[in-house]
């Protein structure tokens, strides 16, 4: 998985995405264990991005791919990569989701050791 995660990083970083993190969502019950967030310079650039991780990422399969222009959603079954334009980016801010969602596991699991 590590390998996968640092090959997708290395794609965005060389084709100039921005701001790229990644959150590990194994053992959190979502439905991914990794999530990978970019920013793109434009729309253009975002399909430019998912053009070259097709070609970079040989043998991963694309279960998915949802393209709204300023927000391409890539669905690897296990890992999903969001690649954003700066306004969408910071109109949704899914970081804050995630984070909000880790938080509200911890909660939920201290519950289910407290009760036992």
């Amino acid at each position: 998985m590590e390998n996968r995660i640092n090959s997708i990083v290395n794609i965005l970083d060389s084709k100039k995405a921005e701001n790229i993190q990644t959150f590990d969502m194994h053992g959190k019950d979502y439905f991914v264990e990794q999530i990978i967030i970019a920013t793109t310079l434009g729309e253009r650039h975002g399909s430019s991005l998912l053009v070259d991780l097709k070609k970079g990422l040989e043998g991963e399969t694309f279960i998915h791919v949802e393209d709204e222009n300023e927000w391409i959603v890539i669905d690897l079954g296990d890992i999903l990569i969001h690649l954003m334009t700066p306004e969408y980016r910071s109109r949704y801010n899914i970081e804050e989701f995630l984070s909000e969602r880790n938080e509200e596991m911890k909660k939920i699991r201290q519950l289910m050791i407290d009760g036992e």
